[in-house]
């Protein structure tokens, strides 16, 4: 609508010139146009001013297509490698510089994680390509995001399958696959199965995956061995080039404690990768069964989620029931799950829990009884659960949360979770940690939380675990997260805090020569309650004796360390702390492999690179047809530059120069005026 401002002074501006220069004309003025052309011009330029203080103009700028090189930084692309490293870089640089002309060129390496400008350092002990893809959408999805150029020998050893996984890609993808595909002489034990624990005097399992490759006419014997010491072996004959078979070993567990299981495979004849040839397992052998009862107002898929979860822990039996056929008496239990109850129709079934004090987790749902939840219970926990329209709630993980170590992948797992059914909103108890919030609370809500004291508690406010298995297995293939979280959670409340006040756990016990150690401990006080008030020590011991002190650091009310990274071989600990005159200890032991991951495998994946490239309208390519890489991304249609247009605003009264005009203007008419007595 501008231009009806400018013909509005336009026209004003002519009418006053029209005027001027008829006045002039009556009054002999030499040349009367040049003086009715002035003041129309100055006239012109003063409306505009007023009622055009700014232009609008539209702005056109195009903007290049962006490519992402993705380089894999594993270990394992220096060996797919070897001695091509500098010929590959330059074919890479050459490539990159070619298409730089007409694209906008980002390098980034990858790895465990992203390294954004950091390429062809080979260093990184994992490989997660389809945290790489992901990352790089995410980041670059608001330009003009044209594609993304993967270099990678295929080998993952974190996160999903890149192939299955990697919808959320919206760009042409152009793999590049590094080493040679062709199958090559290796014999792996390719995973070590046990339970965690077992009772002591009990029979338990170890079974291991052997998986050999050109392997045709090897005859050895795999040994096992327990805390250094053999204690049984088996023959392997392998007969074809391709060979796949589960050993299983049956074991005495005669003595308590933590125990070191060691699986070794000699290698074969001129088998060049032996880093797979050895598997390493802890397990840990308890003095007794726990009798966990599990109970439900009515059968429910979450009562059978939860016994699935428990069932590989060997120190526990599982027994299930619902209300009609609650037992008469509790007493040969050592601990509850309780699932919607105390119920609407069974509310005085609360007394009788309480009055148990065993260790209890309430899951808390449509048919548990808010009235006999909140006022018989209150001798072991003190909440007031006010109940509302069931409604969905998702979850959001609580990084602070330290009463007992959380799976690694725990806050990546949860991200992904189908939400809880709740029922009730319950506040945060004084003296509960909590593991889960509402995610869109306004106020801080636990989903799940712990609390110690006299009788530890435990509390999901939500009905629908059973989902979250489901759900994890959908994503991730395995649902050990958030069985994990189940176990830890019964666990906690389930630890003889009479006899073992003092406790120290590892999130796990074989760690790589590449990743740190990390160490917890806990002290409860004779009310079951966390504190870490006194000093607690730990000393580390090698198998050569020698022994190196550290202190804990206090983290919440517990105790915690980082011990870093540590040589290959077998530790043990010894943790301690003193409370009231009385010293107590907690013992244990872990080891260090120098069996790199990314070592692991050898070779490359071609078929997984080509599906990901030609699912994503890109192209495979391999290290010798690389070359022709650059040719095949220019003639991808999909890939165009972007026209982005915007309008921008000059602002008159913002110019010195306009006004400068302004008066040469009127100061020029004056003086002629002046001159001619043109007044």
């Amino acid at each position: 609508m501008q231009w009806i401002l400018w013909l509005i002074a336009t026209l004003i501006a002519g009418l006053a010139g029209f005027w001027v220069y008829k006045a002039d004309k009556k009054q002999a003025v030499p040349y009367p146009l040049l003086t009715a052309g002035i003041r129309g011009l100055l006239l012109f330029a003063t409306i505009a001013l007023l009622l055009i203080p700014a232009i609008e103009t539209m702005r056109y700028v195009t903007e290049k297509p962006l490519l992402l090189f993705l380089q894999d930084n594993s270990a394992s692309v220096s060996v797919a490698l070897g001695k091509d490293s500098a010929a590959y870089r330059k074919s890479v640089d050459e490539q990159i510089e070619k298409l730089s002309k007409d694209y906008h060129v980002v390098k980034w390496g990858f790895g465990e994680r992203t390294q954004p400008d950091t390429v062809f350092s080979y260093t990184q002990p994992f490989t997660n390509i389809t945290n790489a893809l992901s990352e790089a959408q995410e980041y670059y999805e608001m330009q003009n995001f044209g594609g993304i150029l993967l270099a990678t020998d295929g080998k993952f050893n974190a996160g999903a399958n890149p192939a299955l996984a990697s919808d959320a890609i919206h760009v042409p993808i152009y793999t590049i696959a590094i080493g040679d595909s062709s199958a090559q002489k290796d014999l792996k034990v390719a995973r070590i199965y046990a339970n965690k624990s077992v009772a002591i005097h009990s029979t338990f399992e170890i079974r291991a995956d052997i998986v050999a490759t050109l392997c045709s006419g090897y005859n050895n014997t795999i040994v096992l061995k327990c805390d250094g010491h053999e204690v049984t072996n088996a023959s392997v004959n392998i007969n074809t080039n391709r060979y796949d078979r589960s050993l299983s070993f049956n074991l005495s567990a005669d003595k308590a404690g933590m125990h070191h299981y060691s699986l070794t495979l000699p290698p074969a004849v001129d088998e060049k990768n032996v880093n797979n040839n050895v598997a390493d397992i802890y397990v840990e052998v308890v003095e007794d069964k726990k009798k966990i009862l599990i109970a439900a107002a009515a059968p429910h898929p979450d009562v059978n989620a939860i016994r699935d979860a428990l069932a590989p822990i060997e120190s526990y039996q599982v027994f299930t029931c619902t209300e009609d056929n609650f037992p008469p008496s509790l007493a040969n239990y050592d601990a509850l799950i309780l699932h919607g109850l105390p119920s609407a129709r069974n509310p005085n079934l609360a007394r009788t829990i309480a009055a148990t004090g065993k260790p209890m987790m309430f899951i808390y749902t449509t048919n548990t009884n808010a009235g006999a939840f909140n006022t018989q219970l209150n001798t072991i926990m003190r909440v007031t659960a006010a109940n509302t329209a069931s409604h969905d709630v998702l979850a959001r993980y609580y990084p602070s949360f330290n009463s007992f170590t959380l799976p690694a992948q725990v806050q990546t797992v949860v991200d992904k979770m189908p939400p809880l059914q709740c029922a009730a909103n319950i506040p945060l108890p004084v003296g509960a940690t909590p593991l889960f919030y509402n995610k869109v609370a306004s106020t801080e809500m636990p989903l799940w939380y712990i609390q110690s004291g006299s009788v530890p508690v435990a509390l999901i406010n939500g009905e629908g675990i059973w989902r979250w298995r489901l759900y994890e297995y959908k994503n991730f293939n395995t649902h050990e997260v958030v069985d994990e979280l189940i176990r830890q959670s019964v666990n906690y409340i389930c630890a003889d805090t009479k006899q073992k006040p003092f406790t120290a756990s590892m999130p796990k016990y074989i760690y790589s020569d590449r990743e740190p150690v990390v160490l917890n401990a806990y002290l409860k006080n004779a009310n079951n309650e966390l504190i870490n008030t006194p000093d607690a020590l730990l000393s580390i011991t090698d198998s050569n004796g020698k022994k190196y002190p550290y202190n804990f650091e206090r983290m919440g009310n517990s105790y915690f360390i980082n011990l870093g990274l540590w040589s290959s071989g077998t530790y043990t600990y010894t943790a301690s702390t003193t409370l009231n005159d009385n010293k107590y200890t907690a013992t244990g032991s872990f080891h260090i492999t120098n069996t790199p991951i990314e070592l692991s495998e050898q070779g490359a994946d071609y078929a997984m690179l080509y599906t990901l490239a030609h699912k994503h309208q890109g192209a495979f390519f391999t290290t010798a047809t690389q070359p022709s890489l650059a040719d095949s991304v220019m003639h991808n249609k999909q890939i165009q530059p972007r026209i982005n247009s915007s309008v921008e605003y000059t602002q008159f009264i913002d110019k010195k120069w306009y006004f400068v005009i302004l008066l040469a203007l009127g100061v020029a008419e004056w003086l002629l005026r002046k001159y001619w007595l043109a007044q």
